[in-house]
């Protein structure tokens, strides 16, 4: 299998180039060649198959070339070792809990993944990888607990000055080793900015072998598309028109999920549920991409105003706004609807929502009452217990936090805190 350039239709690389050079040159995004359907074969015993089974599946048709089938399988065990389980709130809405990993994030099944692969593509090399990375929440905690003291690779984490949850923030912060925290007086847009502008610095990449964990990298998407599978399995009895509601920033998951679907997974259609930071909703409903600087919400992983996956999107949608607009729903909601929502849901259902997937659940609600049939699945991104302040200001009641969140309260926080200006930032990297 072999990766082109969003900018570059002609541009061939390999997966390795593709994974640990993370961006072309010509500042597109990768996308793999060819996104092959799944044969009859997994279809006759996919609801049979396990979710590690799936997944190795799943990814054997998009990275088998370059990955051996028994080392791929051992990856695959490894970084999927925990389920993503559907509750089922009414007859046709449901929620994919995606936070049953380490760090109680969807982004677990990406950066556990993705540092399994890395550390296969890079067991021979010498040169140690430096691992740059921007996050809006939850990439951050992810990434560093994925390549925790993983040998010969170091890991920088970008992330905007109190724009994170208090136990969002002390996930990046506190682990030390081969991890660091940048603290960047400024919007998660500046730190992707900053990452994207380093990898075509020439004096940046002379000190340093870069590549990236954020869901620019191709090897995020593909293990984010294994749970859209899980979810179907899940709901394949109610033989309804499976539609997947996903709460959206730098809509990684969401191209997730189209690749899923290109892979033959039977979905109808996708909701894009954003906060204030409505730029893909505002497309759909113009036909003109006009990025923004980003609002601070308490969904705050959503907070984006220039969505890097944007470009594959409109990739995988032949860059035709009629295409996307017939195959995807967008809806954007602010802060009060947010926190009157996870209240309502917990009034309602006894279930406590994160901010994100609150989002999500009015996107989700808006749609039914058009399509009132379909199965809806909301993308349950995160635990609520990472936003105790948003959920009790909401509902009166704070989240049971689990024990692996709360023992990190009494952590001491390490960050760099640098102004939102590259060449600072760059100063920072090459004394280091």
């Amino acid at each position: 299998m072999k990766f082109y350039s969003t900018n570059d239709t002609s541009l061939r690389v390999n997966l390795k180039e593709a994974v640990i050079n993370s961006l072309p040159k010509d500042r597109g995004l990768y996308m793999p060649e060819e996104i092959k359907l799944l044969g009859e074969g997994f279809w006759q015993d996919f609801e049979n198959m396990s979710f590690q089974e799936i997944a190795f599946e799943v990814s054997q048709k998009l990275i088998a070339e370059a990955v051996p089938p028994e080392e791929l399988r051992d990856i695959v065990e490894q970084a999927v070792n925990f389920d993503a389980p559907v509750h089922n709130l009414d007859k046709h809405l449901h929620i994919l809990e995606l936070f049953h990993g380490p760090t109680l994030a969807f982004k677990d099944f990406g950066a556990r993944f993705m540092a399994k692969l890395m550390a296969f593509l890079t067991q021979s090399d010498e040169e140690p990888l430096t691992i740059l990375v921007a996050t809006s929440g939850d990439t951050g905690g992810a990434v560093a607990s994925g390549f925790y003291k993983a040998p010969g690779i170091q890991v920088m984490i970008l992330y905007p000055s109190g724009r994170v949850s208090p136990l969002q923030e002390k996930q990046l912060t506190t682990l030390g080793a081969n991890i660091k925290a940048f603290e960047i007086e400024g919007a998660f847009d500046d730190c992707q900015a900053m990452v994207k502008q380093a990898f075509l610095d020439e004096d940046l990449n002379h000190r340093f072998r870069l590549t990236s964990a954020n869901s620019i990298n191709i090897a995020r998407l593909i293990p984010q598309s294994f749970y859209y599978f899980r979810a179907y399995q899940q709901l394949i009895k109610k033989k309804g028109k499976l539609v997947f509601c996903v709460p959206s920033g730098n809509f990684g998951n969401l191209t997730a999920g189209l690749i899923a679907q290109k892979m033959g997974l039977p979905i109808k259609k996708f909701i894009a549920a954003t906060n204030k930071n409505d730029v893909v909703p505002r497309y759909l409903e113009s036909g003109q991409f006009q990025p923004r600087e980003s609002v601070a919400t308490v969904s705050n992983a959503m907070d984006v105003g220039n969505p890097s996956n944007f470009v594959r999107m409109g990739d995988l949608f032949g860059n035709d706004w009629v295409n996307m607009k017939n195959q995807l729903k967008a809806y954007a909601f602010d802060d009060e609807q947010t926190l009157r929502t996870i209240d309502e849901v917990k009034q309602k259902f006894g279930y406590t929502i994160d901010p994100h997937g609150a989002v999500a659940y009015l996107a989700a609600k808006k749609y039914l009452l058009e399509n009132p049939d379909d199965e809806v699945v909301i993308l349950g991104t995160a635990h609520p217990a990472k936003f105790p302040e948003a959920v009790k200001k909401a509902s009166g009641t704070s989240p049971q936090i689990p024990a692996r969140l709360a023992q990190l309260t009494d952590l001491k926080k390490e960050s760099i805190l640098l102004p939102a200006d590259y060449q600072a930032f760059k100063d920072k990297l090459m004394s280091l």
